[in-house]
C-alpha cells in the first residue's frame, strides 16, 4: 500500500509559511551580544611575537586584542603572524627554535593591525557580517559605552546563519562563494615549507595530498597549537601533523548546510568535491560574505 502523502508539507498553509519566515527574520535580527565571545584575551605592543603566538596556540584562539595603557589599540591575528613574518624573511624553523634572529625579539606593535575595527554590542548580526566583508577582516572588537566587552569572529557568525527559502536555494549554493583555486602540498613536505606557502599567499590552510589524492588539511591554527605553542620542530613531514581524514561536502550544498557541517565538525574550512574530485574550498569568511548579501 502506498504511503500516504504529507499534505501539510506539499501544501503548506499561510501560517506555516509565515512562521518559517518569522524564524528566518528572527535570526537576521539577533544582536551581536547574543553570540559574541565575552572573555577577550589581550597582549601589549611591547610583547614579543613568540609570546603572542604561544598564547594563541595554548588557548586555541586566532587573535589577541592589543592594549596600550589599558586602551584597546589594535589586534594581532594568526594570519598577521604568518604573512608578516614570511614577508620579513624570517625563517620560522631557524629563528623560532634557535632564536638566531629577530622572532623572539620582534614586538607585537610592528605586526599588529590597527586601528581596531569596532562595533556596538547591540548591533544586528548582519551588520557585523557586512562590516567584516567591507573591511576585509574576520574579527570585530565589541564595545559598549567606549568599553571593550567582547569579540566576534566569522566563526561566531556562521553559527547564526538563517535558513533560506527553498525557492532561493540555488542562489545560496556554496558554488557561488567558494574559492576554486585550492593550494595543495604533498604529505612529505616539511611543515616549515607549508607555513611559508601559507604566509606568502596569505591563506589559512593547505590541502595535504598523498599520491595526488587529498588526505587531510593543515591550517594556521595547526601551526600555532601543534608547533609554535610547544616549540616543536617544523621540519617533520606535514602528513604527520595535518588533520585527517579530510572532511568534505559535495558541490551544490547550500550555504546553510555548509555552515551546519562546519559547526558540527568544529572546522572553519570545508573542501568541496564533485565526483570525489576536489573542486574548491569554502571558509567561514566566505559564508559570512554570503550572509552579508
Amino acid at each position: 500500500m502506498e504511503k500516504p502523502k504529507d499534505l501539510r508539507k506539499e501544501f503548506p498553509s499561510a501560517l506555516d509559511i509565515a512562521y518559517s519566515q518569522y524564524k528566518r527574520d528572527l535570526a537576521r535580527y539577533r544582536k551581536i551580544e547574543e553570540i559574541m565571545t565575552r572573555k577577550v584575551v589581550t597582549t601589549t605592543p611591547e610583547s614579543t611575537l613568540d609570546k603572542a603566538a604561544k598564547i594563541m596556540g595554548e588557548k586555541h584562539i586566532g587573535s589577541l586584542i592589543v592594549l596600550k595603557y589599558d586602551t584597546p589599540v589594535g589586534i594581532i591575528t594568526e594570519r598577521d603572524l604568518l604573512s608578516e613574518v614570511s614577508a620579513s624573511g624570517i625563517d620560522l624553523e631557524k629563528d623560532w627554535l634557535l632564536g638566531t634572529t629577530s622572532i623572539k625579539e620582534e614586538k607585537v606593535e610592528k605586526f599588529m593591525s590597527y586601528p581596531l575595527t569596532t562595533i556596538c554590542r547591540t548591533a544586528r548580526i548582519k551588520e557585523a557580517a557586512q562590516m567584516m566583508i567591507e573591511k576585509k577582516i574576520r574579527r570585530l572588537a565589541v564595545f559598549e559605552c567606549g568599553k571593550l566587552v567582547g569579540i566576534i569572529t566569522a566563526s561566531d557568525l556562521i553559527r547564526s546563519l538563517p535558513e533560506v527559502p527553498e525557492t532561493m536555494h540555488v542562489w545560496f549554493e556554496v558554488d557561488y562563494f567558494m574559492t576554486k583555486q585550492v593550494v595543495t602540498a604533498d604529505e612529505e613536505t616539511p611543515v616549515n615549507s607549508v607555513a611559508k606557502i601559507m604566509g606568502e599567499k596569505r591563506i589559512g590552510s593547505v590541502i595535504i595530498t598523498s599520491k595526488g589524492e587529498p588526505i587531510g588539511i593543515f591550517t594556521e591554527r595547526d601551526l600555532l597549537t601543534k608547533f609554535l605553542a610547544k616549540d616543536e620542530s617544523l621540519m617533520i613531514e606535514v602528513g604527520e601533523a595535518c588533520s585527517s581524514p579530510l572532511i568534505t561536502a559535495p558541490l551544490g550544498i547550500s550555504v546553510h548546510d555548509a555552515a551546519v557541517t562546519m559547526n558540527s565538525k568544529q572546522i572553519r574550512r570545508l573542501p568541496i568535491t564533485r565526483e570525489r574530485k576536489l573542486v574548491g574550498i569554502i571558509t567561514a569568511r566566505d559564508l559570512v560574505e554570503a550572509y552579508a548579501k
